[in-house]
């Protein structure tokens, strides 16, 4: 039995041998192919022949799966799901021009029957009651009102006259010089200092507000600006995924918590600072919708402003009003103005009603400019305000 077991000895090793050896041959074939990894590409046509390093190999047309070795897949870039198209939203510059018709549409009620009025000749006492009326019910407001029908009462008694073209030419000069063209309309939305300018928008609940932070993230991009958005707005739950969805489309990126209900002011403090960090153009913060009379929302408000300004300064603070509440909006935007500085007034749902008036209201009470309109529902219907086209639209 001894040569037997010698021989079975030595057979045992020579297989620990072999299986060692392949073993360490497959080891090397795998240190060598296992990985994959994704160089850059040279310059050169797909499917040109490349050296890297002492190995040529032959390169695969761009897009192409390219096997890995160690059992995985490698796809190169342009594989995959394409990415998303970005909006390019068009210039606001005169966009109030190109929705002049929509707006002359909403307001037709004011020119017509205006200038049915004073056409008429020998305006009596009742005739310019009626003026009035009608004036007040397009929310002028009862001293711009007065100043308007006194300006015209006196136009009409020099001149003598009741011709449209003149009486229109009158009526046209007067609303303009009461909107006031020489109020600074511009969006401070520009970085100063090396920080980014920092909108706040505020408002009541149903004026469009999310909706209208969407748009004027439109606007800015149509500009060039880098933009950044701040969901404040915590106590619904549908207007941090509704901003997201809006700043998606353009290319924007959103600032949100994940927690409803969360605090207001730091998730404006965080957007900003997030601003700060990506060297945006602007942060425009949305915050929830409250009521006027809640005196504990509105104190919210100036905690919000003060926490975004120990940041960056917060160079406009935007209220958004629905243009059909007449005198409850003129209420809303005095108790809005008295918690935060009111730079500018953003006036939505101005396609659906005659109440243009408000334009020349609003602005008295609180001693800023409209800045922004909203004429419709799509994406681009929020314009710049433009007082020229604006009046020659009511007039017609």
């Amino acid at each position: 039995m001894g040569p037997i077991n010698e021989l079975w000895e030595i057979l045992t090793l020579v297989s620990v041998v072999v299986i060692g050896a392949l073993v360490a041959l497959v080891a090397l074939v795998r240190g060598r192919g296992g990985r994959s990894t994704t160089l850059p590409r040279t310059p050169g046509r797909a499917g040109e022949r490349r050296t890297e390093g002492d190995v040529l190999t032959e390169e695969p047309p761009a897009g192409t799966e390219v096997e890995d070795r160690g059992g995985g897949v490698a796809v190169e870039p342009g594989a995959g799901p394409a990415a998303p198209t970005l909006e390019r939203p068009e210039s606001a510059r005169g966009r109030l021009q190109r929705l002049r018709a929509r707006l002359a549409r909403s307001n037709t009620a004011i020119g017509n029957a205006l200038l049915a009025l004073l056409s008429r000749g020998g305006l009596g006492e009742e005739d310019w009651e009626e003026v009035e009326d009608t004036l007040l019910a397009s929310d002028l407001g009862v001293e711009a009102t007065e100043e308007l029908v006194a300006s015209l009462r006196r136009q009409v008694a020099v001149d003598g006259t009741s011709d449209p073209v003149q009486v229109k030419q009158w009526l046209h000069d007067d609303l303009l010089a009461l909107v006031d063209p020489s109020m600074d309309r511009r969006i401070a939305a520009s970085r100063t200092d090396g920080l980014p300018a920092v909108i706040l928008v505020v408002g009541v609940n149903g004026t469009g507000k999310t909706t209208t932070v969407g748009k004027l993230a439109r606007v800015l991009v149509a500009e060039d600006k880098d933009v950044l958005l701040g969901a404040a707005d915590t106590f619904r739950a549908a207007a941090a995924d509704q901003l997201q969805t809006w700043g998606e489309r353009v290319g924007v990126p959103a600032v949100r918590s994940d927690q409803e209900g969360a605090d207001p002011a730091s998730v404006a403090y965080e957007a900003t600072k997030a601003g700060i960090e990506m060297e945006s153009d602007v942060v425009i913060v949305d915050t929830a919708g409250r009521l006027h009379t809640k005196r504990g929302l509105m104190d919210e408000l100036g905690k919000i402003k003060r926490v975004v300004e120990k940041l960056a300064p917060v160079g406009e603070v935007l209220l958004v009003l629905d243009a059909t509440t007449g005198q409850n909006g003129m209420r809303q935007a005095e108790e809005f103005a008295r918690e935060v500085a009111i730079t500018g007034i953003v006036l939505t749902k101005m396609d659906g009603t005659a109440k243009g008036g408000i334009v020349v209201n609003v602005q008295r009470k609180l001693g800023v400019p409209v800045k922004l309109i909203g004429l419709g529902e799509g994406p681009d219907d929020l314009a710049p305000f433009d007082p020229e086209a604006f009046v020659s639209a009511i007039v017609g």
